[in-house]
Formats: structure tokens, sequence, C-alpha cells
């Protein structure tokens, strides 16, 4: 047949049908750029400075337990995210494993930890920028309140430009960080490491549970995992590089403050400061406000990101009244649920603004509600993932861990016991008002 031909032998070609496209969803360079920013977060300014105050030189073992650690966390939660994308996260799995009940108040201890855990994370940013313009507590509140604003309207136009923002901060604050380590190490001394345990070996645990303020964050992805355009291929590489990248920044900037600063770090509210000047010397100071502020507005960003959608997970499932749940779709904005937590923060803030409250003391109240939700997500782990795979060994690790540091946390236990009968209290009224509905 000849082009052009007519009749019977005419080749007749189907149309053929336009591709489908794909959703655009969270990539994987803007999903590690929030992985890496919800879990270094503004904790890492401060940490160093506290964790050494509480264990000495020791501190540097806590900081090593809290690296091995996210190794078989991360694994266990990106099985997890993988296998159930969902904006409900951690309640989602728990729901799964253990029923609706169990989920409820894992759903409040997260998203009502949100606020706290922000809060906390720009008002340390904050300090780094009143102590560079001398301005004092007025200086640094004010600043942490802009870092929350900007974030949280951020997320109010979408995660795609939250995302967007992300990459490209982290992408800065890697390159800074790593620097001052690698070019301050070479001043290490041995004797900033004794003694090494000055205040017993207990004291070790102490230090792990403010860490965990640091820990916190390889759960804040679940709860985006729906939003990605292939949760199942993404997600893995994702947590691979953050876990790398997590490792080094954390392990570097302990040991460079500790063997580097040694002493003279233990009072100061701003030891990335002291570190940098060694490094760089006379532009340290404004080149760590800038890298305080983008710390500290990565993990709002990140948190305020995932609790919005939790919140509006748990509208959607009658753990939250309903009105929670509008937005909460793939590719919706969760406007609702992103409002009640900026509102709670505002709260928050007002109070510290008066009330004599240190940040390490907010940071191991966050940390333990932030343990507890861990608890709840690794024994769903445990449940739900195939036995004696990597991700399940790694669930069945991270649960025996956490649950023993527990013990360190003493009267902040009575905080996750507050929320789950808090909790139980909502349930109990939705069962009431349930069969009165259904008269009307």
């Amino acid at each position: 047949m000849t082009p052009g031909g007519t009749g019977s032998d005419t080749l007749i070609r189907p149309t053929p049908s336009p591709p489908v496209p794909l959703r655009q969803g969270i990539g994987i360079g803007e999903g590690t750029a929030l992985y890496v920013g919800a879990v270094l977060g503004g904790g890492l300014l401060a940490l160093p400075a506290l964790a050494a105050r509480v264990a000495g030189p020791a501190s540097l073992i806590a900081w090593a337990a809290i690296v091995l650690l996210c190794i078989p966390v991360a694994s266990a939660f990106t099985a997890l995210g993988t296998r159930y994308p969902d904006g409900g996260g951690i309640a989602t799995f728990v729901t799964k494993a253990f029923g609706r009940r169990a989920a409820t108040p894992v759903g409040w201890s997260f998203y009502f930890t949100v606020p706290v855990a922000n809060c906390c994370a720009s008002i340390i940013g904050g300090e780094y920028v009143a102590g560079a313009l001398g301005g004092g507590r007025a200086t640094a509140m004010v600043s942490a309140a802009v870092i929350l604003v900007v974030a949280y309207g951020g997320n109010w136009f979408g995660l795609r430009m939250s995302g967007r923002m992300q990459l490209a901060m982290v992408g800065l604050l890697m390159l800074v960080l790593l620097t001052a380590v690698f070019t301050t190490l070479p001043q290490a001394r041995t004797e900033n490491l004794e003694p090494f345990a000055p205040h017993g070996w207990l004291a070790v645990g102490g230090a792990v549970t403010l860490l965990f303020y640091s820990f916190a964050g390889w759960e804040a992805v679940t709860h985006l995992s729906h939003e990605f355009s292939d949760p199942r291929r993404q997600l893995p590489r994702i947590a691979a590089l953050s876990v790398a990248v997590v490792a080094v920044v954390y392990l570097g900037l302990a040991v460079a403050c500790v063997a580097v600063l040694g002493p003279a770090m233990n009072g100061s509210a701003v030891p990335l400061t002291m570190l940098m000047e060694r490094s760089i010397g006379g532009a340290a100071q404004a080149l760590t406000v800038t890298v305080a502020i983008f710390l500290s507005f990565g993990t709002v960003n990140a948190y305020a990101a995932s609790g919005a959608r939790l919140g509006a997970a748990l509208g959607r499932d009658g753990a939250l009244p309903k009105w929670f749940a509008k937005g909460g779709a793939a590719d919706e904005v969760p406007r609702r649920s992103l409002a009640v937590l900026a509102t709670i923060a505002t709260l928050v803030m007002l109070v510290l603004s008066f009330a004599p409250v240190g940040v390490d003391a907010l940071m191991t109240a966050a940390s333990v509600l932030f343990v507890t939700v861990y608890v709840a997500g690794l024994a769903a782990a445990v449940r739900l993932l195939r036995r004696m795979s990597a991700a399940w060994c790694g669930a069945v690790i991270g649960l025996i861990a956490l649950v023993g540091s527990l013990v360190f946390f003493r009267y902040f236990l009575l905080l996750p016991v507050l929320l789950v009968a808090l909790a139980e209290v909502f349930r109990l009224f939705q069962r009431r008002r349930a069969p009165e509905r259904s008269v009307r």
C-alpha cells in the first residue's frame, strides 16, 4: 500500500491516547529537604551546649546513641509510609494495628506537640538574633514570632511552595555547618574531654532526654507520604539520604563543639556562634544568625506542614471535630487545621513572653510527647510489617530503646498521661453525641 491510498487496503491508524499526566507531588530533593529540616531543626543550635552542661564530654555518647537509633527508626517509618501513604501518619498506622481508640491519643500527642516544638525552635533562632543585635529577651521573642509567621504563611499557600523554600535553605545550611565543623576540628584539644563524665554516667541518660528533641522528625514525612508522586520509590531514597546527612552533621557538630570549645561552651546560649568565630573570625556572627534563622525556619516549616495534614486526617477519622477535615486531600491545603496550630503557637508564645520557662524544659516537654508517639508508631510497625524483615527488626530495636528511655523523663511523663486522658474524654463525648444525632 502506498501512502494516501484508499479503499479496503488503507491502513487506519488508531489515534493515540494522550498520556496520563503524573500527579505533580513532592520530589526527592524537596522531600529530603523537608525530612532533614524536620530532624535537624533549631535544636541543633542549642543542644550541644545544653547536653554538655548535663553530662560533660560524655554527652558525646548520648549523641552517638541518638544517631544509631535514627537508622532503625527511620527504616521502620519509611516502610510504613510506603505501605500506608496517608496524611494521618503514625495515627493511621496505629489505627490499622490497634484500632481507632488507640490512635486518637497518639494523634493528639503529635498534633498538640507541634506548636510547642515550633515555638521552641523559633525561640532558639531568636536567641541567636538577640545575641547579634544585643536586644535581649524581647528581641528574641519578636524574631521567633517572625519565623513562625513566615513558616505558617508559606504553608498557607501550599506545600510545593514551602518545599522549594526548604530545599534552597537546607542546601545552604549544610554547606555552612560542614564548613564550620571541618575547619575547626584541627583545633580540638584532648584536655577538653577531661574529666569525661564529671556528673556521673547516669547523667548521659539525662542528656538523652534533651537530645530526643533533635531525634524527633523521622515521623514527620509519614504525614506527607500521600503528597509524593511515587512514595514507594521515593521514600526509601529520601530516608537514606536524610539519615546520612543527619549523622554527619549531628556527630560532626557535637564533637567539634565539645573538643574545640570545651567548658567555655557550657554557659552559652549560642554555641554555634562560638564555633564559627573559631572558623571564620569576624564574619561569624552575621553568618551564624543566618544559619540560626534558616534552621529554625526549617523545623517550623516541616512540622507546620505535617501537623496540619495530621489534624485534617484526625478530623476525617473522627478523632477531632469534622471541621478540621477540610483541605486534607492530596494537593489541597488544610488551612483550618493549620490555623488552629498557628493559634496555639500564638498562645504559647504569649505565655512564654511572661513565664520564666527555660528552653531546656520546653524541649524536654516536647521530647516526652514525641517519644510517646514513637513508641506507639514502632509498636504498630512491629504488628504490621513482615516479621524478620529489616524494617521489622529496626522497629523492634527502636521500640525497646525508646521504652527504656522513658524512665529518664521523670515527672514529664505526666504530660502524655494528661493528653491520653483528654483524648479519652473527647472519645466518650463523641460516643454520647452519636445516639443524639441518629435520633434527630
